[in-house]
């Protein structure tokens, strides 16, 4: 397993080392090198270089040029000085070749693993206990996952947490219904109970215990004396509390498993799970004077921070009643996965309208010293889910939508999208439904990530299974094509071939190919899945021309040149591969 440098970060090497002797004081500059229309690369920062040392540009960049080495056989094939000192860079097709060849040879294609590696703990897929998920909770479970993946490709140690709601005063209700009522939630049978029945029965239950409640004073008092009971942790309140729990996992797991992802029972750490801090999360911010009592309330008050209405908005830890609101919860987290976790990164995938509520949060935490120079939080914030006619995504009756007939259905037009094709390459029904369950909800996580996670995104499911356009369905088909392709090869192998002139859509191919290691640095440094997305569309884009302008099969081309093009789909079809699947998107063999 060896990290492939890539032929970008070898070219600045050159370059930079030319600066520094020819510019002794520039010793370890940034030459600014990238991509660029006129060559390969373009290097931009010998002008402030030269302008810092009174030095004319164009001559610097003369003089750098002549202490670099080029030609045919060497990294860098011609270099040229161009406008007022920029130098334009070509590579040669060996190096080309020979850099893919070294990332071909390793399983993870050269991706260097970070130096900076630590330990991230993620909160994201959080949805609450009897309460449906609609599709406000897609984002943030798709988002993390990715995430996830990205980030532990890169060597970080990644801590998942779901911190669904599963405390607070509704459970009152359900619970004193539940006591009264202790068959609500039995099973019809003792066999595995499924999904859809959990919240059937959670969805009965809750509406039968609302309406009681809102008609009955006599059982809202029930009620309330029974949040007290639940939150002074009564044995039997707590044991009917853990089945409210218990049948929404159910539910939830089923809802996760159409989604096509793993969810594990450790890493479901609801609100409840930090109750036993709460009270000593307030004493240590009272202590230290971070909190103080207002009016009862235990508030950390910002200038910073200010409301709708302009004036400064505090944070609530405790509220006058001794009870407890998001923020002591919240922070008490943060004390645990900082101090029992030993987290260096935290990140938050929420919806971006909880932006103010994190700030604070995370403020608060810096000025207790939960958070400092060696801990930073994140709040990887969302846009909304919109509607085709730009709005809010609801039902025609002006209902959220379930995230559940949401995924039905994207799986619903993605198995008559994959049954149009299936008689040419030869599919089971077995495979038709499988690959139909892989390109719908593989559309409907490409839709989300392709897009800037911060931005608002239309939900179009035309669009998602579309064959053309930006969308998984391309990416997976081009997969399966150049899986078709090299199983049509026979007996001629990929093998690379360095000593062969490239085409101009095998070397825009080939360097696009050779950016895979930089880009997953940046998409995990930045939080930026979309990034993975980008670049893949844009590598399919390539590999079409590619296919289109250079003869693979047939007509069949020379030996060796064939081998070669063989090699540039067998490198791509890795490299697609690897990266739907850090996006958790499969890739069919055949579609």
């Amino acid at each position: 397993m060896a990290s492939v440098p890539s032929l970008a970060s070898s070219v600045e090497q050159r370059v930079a080392d030319a600066l520094a002797s020819a510019l002794p004081e520039a010793g370890g500059a940034d030459p600014l090198l990238r991509r660029s229309d006129r060559a390969d690369f373009q290097a931009n920062g010998i002008l402030a270089l030269a302008k810092k040392a009174k030095a004319n540009p164009r001559e610097l960049a003369t003089t750098v040029v002549e202490g670099i080495p080029t030609g045919d056989g060497d990294l860098i094939k011609e270099i040229e000085v161009s406008g007022p000192g920029f130098l334009n860079i070509t590579v040669s097709d060996r190096a080309i070749v020979e850099t893919l060849a070294a990332r071909a040879a390793d399983d993870r294609l050269g991706v260097p693993l970070s130096p900076t590696a630590g330990t991230t703990v993620i909160d994201y897929a959080q949805p609450n206990v009897a309460k449906e998920m609609h599709v406000g909770h897609l984002r943030s479970a798709v988002i993390g996952a990715a995430m996830v993946e990205i980030l532990e490709f890169t060597g970080e140690k990644v801590v998942r947490r779901h911190h669904i709601g599963d405390w607070g005063t509704q459970f009152g209700m359900l619970i004193q219904f539940l006591l009264e009522h202790p068959h609500e939630l039995d099973h019809e049978s003792e066999e595995e109970v499924s999904g859809e029945e959990a919240m059937s029965n959670l969805n009965r239950l809750y509406k039968a215990s609302r309406a009681l409640f809102d008609s009955d004073e006599e059982f809202k008092t029930r009620a309330r004396a029974r949040v007290v009971d639940l939150q002074a942790g009564d044995p039997e309140t707590l044991a009917l509390w853990q089945r409210f729990v218990d049948e929404s996992k159910i539910y939830f797991y089923s809802v996760f498993n159409k989604l096509d992802m793993d969810i594990q029972d450790p890493d479901v750490v609801g609100e409840s799970g930090y109750n036993d801090m709460l009270v000593e999360t307030c004493k240590l911010l009272e202590e230290s004077g971070v909190a103080v009592r207002s009016n009862g309330a235990l508030c950390v008050f910002f200038d910073e921070y200010k409301g709708p209405d302009g004036n400064p908005t505090p944070l609530i830890v405790q509220k006058s009643d001794g009870g407890f609101g998001y923020a002591a919860t919240d922070l008490s987290a943060i004390r645990d996965r900082v101090g029992a976790l030993k987290a260096d990164t935290l990140i938050y995938v929420v919806d971006a309208r909880q932006s103010l509520h994190f700030k604070m949060v995370f403020e608060t935490a810096r000025r207790a010293g939960w958070l400092n120079e060696d801990v930073k939080a994140v709040q990887l914030a969302f846009g909304t889910v919109l509607g085709k006619d730009g709005k809010p995504f609801k039902t025609r009756e002006g209902e959220t939508v379930r995230l559940v007939d949401l995924l039905d259905e994207a799986v619903d037009r993605a198995t008559a999208v994959v049954r149009e094709k299936a008689e040419k390459v030869g599919l089971t029904e077995a495979e038709i439904v499988e690959n139909g369950q892989y390109v719908g909800i593989g559309a409907v996580k490409y839709a989300d990530l392709s897009t800037s996670a911060a931005r608002d995104y239309k939900f179009d499911l035309d669009q998602m299974v579309s064959l053309n356009g930006d969308t998984s369905v391309y990416l997976q088909y081009a997969y399966a094509r150049i899986r078709s392709i090299l199983r049509k090869a026979g007996e001629r192998r990929p093998a690379a071939h360095p000593e062969l002139e490239l085409a101009p859509a095998e070397r825009a191919l080939g360097l696009h190919l050779d950016g895979f290691g930089a880009l997953i640095g940046e998409a995990a440094a930045e939080y930026a899945p979309h990034k993975v997305a980008a670049y893949l569309y844009q590598l399919s884009s390539l590999f079409t021309t590619f296919y289109d302008q250079c003869p693979v099969i047939k007509p069949e081309p020379e030996l060796v040149v064939g081998e070669n093009r063989l090699f540039l789909c067998d490198l791509t079809a890795r490299t697609l591969s690897k990266g739907m699947s850090l996006l958790g998107i499969r890739t069919p063999e055949k579609l």
